[in-house]
């Protein structure tokens, strides 16, 4: 029986990779530069030259490795066909059938925040379930559902896309898809961010960013823990529209639990605090009581991700 199995996670600057044990035990992790140019048409090969190395290096054989599993920042189809991956330069085609051609192995691709999902479910902030809804605050806002230990990947790929549910149809601000109103322009790093600035300049409220001069996500909660008046009102803000969207969710795929990762997540508890005050608000009464958790598998989710689709 093989022994072995892959787990890859595509990001815009690097690609991570690591080496599973079929029972889930990260056994070696490294990275890879992403090399966008002519489209990103290097990026599989690359992949698949990394693999093949690590292989050598370990002395593992092909009979030894049950596949590859792989997460990319885009929409993908349950037959690995990928729909555009805007920062790779990638336009629609079946990734798993070229990486599985390079490698002459069993592929899984799916979306990357999917992937993280799956691989917080397996070994992470959900562990002990199957059925959660991941939501990743990071840059954007993104999101992966899990549903009886399989993602959701929808029809177009799309399936999970929560930080585009529309939270304030009066926005007047464009979201980075195009839309107004979206969810991940008030609770992604940039967004909170984006309403700290705003706040700032349309009153002479005092407050402690005032004193910062490239304000980040991070300011602002450590400044809400310490009581600054201004920034408990943005992390309430956030938690509000978290909430409300985490809701709407819950009336739809009634999860177990939501875990909640991203760049945002290391602020640790407050997130959860201010997010599950409103989620118990809105939520549909059969959903009251879902649990909150925090992710813990950290920029290594994806590739635990990876690994567990090509087990599945």
């Amino acid at each position: 029986m093989a022994n072995y199995v892959f787990g890859v996670d595509i990001g815009g600057t690097t690609v991570k990779i690591g080496l599973f044990s079929a029972d889930g035990n990260l056994l070696d992790k490294w990275e890879i530069t992403t090399r966008t140019d002519d489209g990103g048409a290097y990026i599989l090969g690359d992949i698949a030259e990394s693999v093949k190395a690590k292989m050598e290096e370990k002395n593992v054989a092909k009979t030894d490795v049950l596949g590859v599993g792989m997460g990319v920042p885009g929409p993908v189809r349950e037959d690995g066909t990928v729909i555009k991956c805007v920062n790779l330069g990638w336009g629609v085609f079946n990734a798993a059938d070229e990486l599985g051609k390079l490698l002459d192995m069993k592929v899984k691709v799916g979306n990357d925040a999917n992937m993280a999902a799956l691989g917080e479910m397996w070994q992470g902030g959900g562990k002990g379930h199957e059925n959660i809804v991941m939501i990743t605050l990071g840059t954007g806002v993104g999101g992966g559902i899990i549903l009886n230990g399989k993602m959701l990947a929808g029809v177009n790929g799309a399936g999970g896309e929560i930080g585009h549910m529309t939270m304030d149809l009066s926005e007047t601000d464009v979201c980075n898809c195009g839309k107004r109103g979206c969810l991940e322009q008030y609770a992604s790093a940039t967004g909170i961010v984006r309403l700290a600035n705003k706040a700032l300049n349309d009153s002479d409220r005092p407050s402690k960013l005032r004193e910062v001069q490239y304000i980040s996500a991070k300011e602002i909660f450590d400044a809400a823990k310490t009581g600054d008046d201004l920034a408990m009102e943005l992390v309430d803000e956030l938690g509000k529209k978290l909430g409300l969207a985490m809701a709407q969710v819950a009336a739809v795929v009634d999860p177990e639990v939501f875990v909640i990762g991203g760049g945002v997540s290391r602020a640790g508890q407050i997130i959860i605090d201010a997010t599950e005050k409103y989620f118990r608000q809105y939520a549909f009464h059969a959903c009251r009581n879902t649990a909150f958790e925090l992710a813990v598998l950290g920029n290594d989710a994806g590739m635990y991700g990876g690994a567990r689709a090509v087990l599945d």
